[in-house]
């Protein structure tokens, strides 16, 4: 008895079938128009072609045997991919091994084979679990280059420097122009980073400048990856069709982020369904089976459907703190509100020119000023960028973490406070009484407080942190790599059971980039080990020279220009 049937158009499959059966097929496909029609429309994904397979075993309905193939074929698809991935998550059968200058971790390799298995994948693993590793696993596996990765604009620099880290065989070439130009090197042409009549392993290119070369790369490349993938959510853009063009056309696509969602369910569509065309279905049929509106109605059996369906792929830190040693250091880069320190012109580019005077019968003038520019510019760093550091922590909270976050002037924490009054902040600095500290020690503990505001030179003797708390934020950084060290030893201390991460947030402007080179906080291993030859509060002199590269840069930045053998009286101001 046929109840009805079944064809193909080569994106979806129709069904026209009794009313009763087509009842319970809407029950059984939520994602189907909910609404009378002479036939059902279904996208013909793998696993809709699986899901159908059965119904009609049934509901015996009419259908062509090229049509019949076709869904054996895609049904076949999805039960192959099933059984690969429950074999490689579930019954932890071994990645395939892959050689990188340091080591990854296994289940940095279940994320490249995952992956495989998918021809696509979402990773949204915990902050620090090095989710960029897991990409160069990927890369390096045979028949990927050349690779593009599309990241954030500041953040080609760090994709360099992880490559040239993890993979330094690999010829990488960072994208200069928002429009093509000829990626090989020609006689006559300066670019050091590009080859005689080859092509670069690595093309690293920003969201913008992907429009203009989109065209360009998809015929090149055979691999793309999205960092902070999270920028694919608004669909529509110039930008979204770009990305969505290159995940097409190489056919194999993986998105890094911790946050893949910031607003609405519909979002995490348009950021699936740019890595893997179809994978959850039409926007219509998502939306009627998982949101109410444009917000997911469970977001816990959502989250656990694209676990299953190897979608998305997210461990936490607990899941693989066996495999992280005990302390990571993560130097990261994050934005900063410029015009915080465009309002410095005046007075610091006074400043810095009598730094940079080479006048010694000012001694004394040009010391008084190197200190006072030195605070200037820290705390100016600290307000552009404290706003983009209480969402940093904000993540991690919301991710289960109690933070202790670190920092250095009042004007600073007073941002922080307010950007995180929901986890109830709690301060331990120079100005608090000794009772009004335990009692912040006491709140963050018991959990009360979520977030601990700690002064980088207050926290000496804290101690009890290591029993609630596994994660530090440097906000501020200090010029002491010994400080920073005290910090990270108020939860990485005996009694500690868990593995500890160390975020360094660092701006691009400002302070931060010298200080950050001065320390070495960018050039430390990820998996960072104190130097037992430091001492605790060794200090790092701030007169000469560093104060003098700080307002060297300070300068340059601002359009100034300070010729070798300048004076004070010489030193003069360029148009920017």
């Amino acid at each position: 008895m046929n109840f009805g049937k079944v064809s193909y158009s080569g994106r979806y499959w129709y069904v026209k079938c009794e009313p009763h059966v087509s009842a319970r097929l809407k029950r059984v496909f939520p994602r189907v128009p909910q609404v009378a029609a002479e036939s059902l429309m279904i996208s013909a994904t793998p696993e809709n072609s699986r899901e159908l397979q059965w119904f009609l075993q049934r509901y015996p309905m009419e259908i062509d045997t090229a049509v019949a193939m076709k869904m054996e074929e895609l049904a076949n698809e999805h039960v192959e991919m099933e059984v690969n991935l429950n074999a490689l998550l579930v019954a932890h059968q071994a990645p395939p091994n892959v050689e990188l200058a340091v080591p990854a971790r296994d289940y940095q390799k279940v994320a490249a084979h995952a992956l495989t298995i998918r021809r696509g994948l979402l990773l949204a693993d915990d902050l620090g679990l090095g989710k960029s590793v897991s990409a160069i696993c990927a890369m390096i596996t045979p028949g990927r280059l050349p690779t593009l990765v599309v990241c954030p604009t500041h953040l080609p620099t760090q994709w360099a420097g992880y490559l040239a880290r993890f993979a330094p065989q690999l010829r990488v070439h960072i994208i200069r122009k928002g429009t093509p130009y000829p990626l090989t090197k020609h006689p006559g042409r300066r670019q050091s980073d590009l080859w005689p009549d080859q092509l670069p392993d690595v093309i690293i290119i920003n969201y913008h400048k992907l429009r203009g070369w989109a065209e360009t790369l998809s015929e090149l490349c055979r691999f793309v990856v999205f960092d902070e993938a999270q920028q694919l959510r608004h669909d529509g853009s110039s930008i979204y069709q770009a990305c969505k063009l290159m995940a097409r056309k190489t056919g194999l696509a993986m998105g890094l982020t911790a946050t893949p969602i910031y607003n609405y369910g519909i979002e995490f569509f348009n950021v699936v369904d740019c890595l893997m065309d179809g994978a959850l279905g039409e926007s219509g049929e998502f939306v009627r089976e998982w949101c109410s509106g444009f917000s997911v109605t469970d977001p816990a059996r959502f989250g656990a459907y694209l676990r299953r369906e190897g979608i998305m792929l997210r461990r936490t830190r607990a899941e693989v703190g066996r495999e992280l040693p005990e302390l990571t250091k993560i130097p990261h880069t994050i934005e900063a509100d410029t015009a915080v320190l465009d309002k410095l012109k005046g007075t610091a580019i006074d400043l810095a020119k009598v730094i940079l005077s080479h006048n010694e019968q000012y001694r004394g003038e040009k010391m008084h000023a190197a200190g006072e520019f030195d605070v200037l510019m820290r705390q100016a760093t600290g307000i552009a960028k404290a706003p983009y550091t209480a969402e940093f922590v904000r993540i991690l909270v919301e991710n289960g973490e109690r933070v202790v976050l670190f920092g250095w002037h009042r004007e600073v924490y007073n941002i922080w406070l307010e950007r995180l009054a929901e986890f109830n902040p709690v301060l331990y600095t120079g100005t608090e009484s000794p009772k009004e500290k335990n009692a912040s020690l006491d709140a963050f503990k018991s959990g009360e407080s979520r977030v601990l505001i700690m002064s980088l030179r207050s926290g000496s003797g804290a101690d009890g942190l290591q029993e609630v708390c596994t994660t530090v934020v440097f906000g501020e950084l200090d010029w002491s790599p010994g400080v920073h060290e005290q910090c990270i030893g108020r939860v990485h201390r005996d009694g500690q059971q868990q593995p500890c991460m160390a975020y360094y947030l660092i701006a691009e402007d400002g302070s931060d980039p010298v200080m950050s080179d001065v320390l070495g906080v960018k050039r430390e291993q990820i998996e960072g080990v104190r130097n037992p030859d430091t001492s605790p509060l060794e200090r790092i002199n701030t007169g000469e020279p560093h104060i003098r590269r700080l307002a060297e840069a300070f300068l340059a930045s601002r359009g100034v220009h300070v010729p070798k053998d300048s004076t004070v009286s010489k030193i003069q101001t360029e148009p920017a």
